[in-house]
C-alpha cells in the first residue's frame, strides 16, 4: 500500500499532530476494530468505545481554549474521523457528530451559549444535530417542529426522525420554524435543548442495515420549555446556519466513508493475494488487477481532494459548498463500489459475518444518504455552473 502510505505522509500536520493521530491509530487498532464486530451484531451503543475517545479528550480537538479545549487544523479532525471510522464505522459516527452539532454553536453562539455548553462537550458529552422530519428530508424548509415565543421562554412541539445520537445525547442542537414568522424559510430558527427537558421524549430507535451500535432515534417535543437565551442567533436565522454547518460536516461525512473504503480495500487486497483458484492467486488474474487499479487509483484521487478541502477550511475559505458536495459525493459513491466489490473479491466468504467486508458495505450505504443524499449534490453541483448573468 506504498501508494497510499505516502499520500498519507504528504499531509503536513504539526508535530502535536501527529502525536495525537498516531494515538488515535494505536486506540482503533487496538480497542474500536476488535469490539466493532460484536456491537454490529448486538446493536448495542458503544460505551466503552466512547469512554476511550473521551480519555484521550477527542472533543476538545474542535472546543476553543477559552471553553476547555485543545484545538487543531480541521484535517487533523478529518484524519481522526477516518481512522476511527476505518475500524467502527459506528463509532466513527457517534464521535463524528459531536463536532457536526457543537460546530454552529462555537462559530455563531453568544457568549452565553458558549460558557454554559461548550465545557460540556470538551469533557467528553454527546450531541446531536437535529434537523430532519418524516416531510422535510433534504428539503430542511419542510419542518414542521414549532418554537413559540412566551415570555422569557420559548416552547417547543413537534418530532424529529433519523437523529444521529439522538438516544443518548446531552445536548440538541434544534431546528424548527418560528411561530411568528410566515415565510418557511425565513421562519427556520435553531436552538439548544438538553437532556432531561420536560416534555423530550424518545419514542423509538431505528433497527438498521448498518452502523447499527450507532442510534438513530425519532423524538418528540410536547411543549417543551427552553429559555429565550438558547436561541443561536436570531429567530428567522435558522436556514443560513444550516447551510454554513453543512459545509463542514459534508467534508466529515467524505472522511467517514473514506475510512470504510480504505479498510474495504486492504480487506480485499490482503485476501485476494492469499486465495487461489484454478492453482493461481486471485490477484494474478489480468481482470482482478485491472479492477484494482481502478479502484486505488480513485480512491486516492478522492483522498487527495479531502486534504485539499481540508486545506481551503484551514486557510479560513468559507465559500467551499461546492468543493465540499463533490467530496461528499464522491467519497460515499466510492465507498459503496469498493466495498461492494470487496464482497465480490471474497466470494461467497463475502456474503458472510466472518469477514467484515460484508458489515463494511451495510455501513457504506448510509454515506449516500445522510448529509443530503447524493442526488441533491449532484443537483448542487450541476445547478452552480448555470451561468446567472444570461450570457
Amino acid at each position: 500500500m506504498k501508494v497510499f502510505n505516502r499520500l498519507d505522509a504528504s499531509v503536513s500536520f504539526a508535530d502535536e499532530e501527529r502525536m495525537l493521530i498516531d494515538s488515535v491509530r494505536q486506540l482503533a487498532r487496538e480497542k474500536i476494530a476488535p469490539r466493532a464486530a460484536q456491537y454490529d451484531s448486538s446493536a448495542a451503543f458503544p460505551w466503552d468505545n466512547v469512554a476511550a475517545i473521551n480519555a484521550l479528550g477527542l472533543n476538545q480537538m474542535f472546543i476553543p481554549e477559552a471553553y476547555g479545549g485543545a484545538p487543531v487544523s480541521y484535517a487533523t479532525y478529518l484524519e481522526c474521523v477516518r481512522e476511527i471510522s476505518k475500524a467502527c464505522a459506528a463509532t466513527g459516527i457517534i464521535w463524528a457528530t459531536n463536532f457536526h452539532a457543537i460546530k454552529p454553536v462555537i462559530d455563531l453562539g453568544s457568549e452565553q451559549l458558549k460558557q454554559r455548553f461548550l465545557p460540556v462537550m470538551a469533557k467528553g458529552g454527546l450531541a446531536a444535530l437535529t434537523i430532519t422530519e418524516p416531510e422535510a428530508g433534504s428539503d430542511a424548509t419542510g419542518m414542521r417542529t414549532r418554537f413559540r415565543p412566551d415570555g422569557d421562554a420559548i416552547v417547543i412541539d413537534g418530532g424529529k426522525i433519523f437523529i444521529s445520537n439522538g438516544d443518548v445525547a446531552d445536548l440538541y442542537v434544534l431546528f424548527g420554524k418560528w411561530s411568528e414568522i410566515d415565510d418557511p424559510k425565513r421562519a427556520i430558527t435553531v436552538l439548544i435543548l438538553e437532556k432531561n427537558t420536560p416534555g423530550l421524549r424518545i419514542v423509538r430507535t431505528e433497527d438498521k442495515m448498518g452502523t447499527r451500535a450507532s442510534g438513530t432515534a425519532t423524538l418528540a417535543f410536547d411543549r417543551c420549555r427552553v429559555p429565550r437565551t438558547n436561541l443561536l442567533g436570531e429567530p428567522g436565522e435558522g436556514l443560513a446556519i444550516l447551510l454554513a454547518s453543512l459545509n463542514k460536516s459534508r467534508p466529515s461525512v467524505a472522511a467517514h466513508a473514506l475510512g470504510i473504503a480504505r479498510a474495504a480495500y486492504e480487506d480485499a487486497v490482503a485476501y485476494i493475494n492469499t486465495r487461489k483458484q484454478s492453482g493461481r492467486k486471485i490477484i494474478e488474474f489480468q481482470g482482478i488487477q485491472f479492477l484494482l487499479a481502478d479502484l486505488a487509483t480513485d480512491l486516492a484521487m478522492c483522498e487527495a481532494w479531502l486534504w485539499h478541502v481540508a486545506r481551503l477550511i484551514d486557510a479560513g475559505e468559507t465559500d467551499i459548498g461546492i468543493e465540499a458536495s463533490m467530496l461528499k459525493m464522491r467519497a460515499s459513491d466510492l465507498a459503496m463500489r469498493i466495498s461492494t466489490e470487496a464482497v465480490q473479491l471474497h466470494g461467497g466468504y463475502g456474503y458472510c459475518k466472518d469477514y467484515r467486508v460484508e458489515r463494511l458495505m451495510r455501513d457504506a450505504k448510509i454515506t449516500q444518504i445522510w448529509e443530503g443524499t447524493n442526488q441533491i449534490h449532484r443537483q448542487l453541483i450541476g445547478r452552480s455552473f448555470i451561468d446567472k448573468g444570461g450570457r
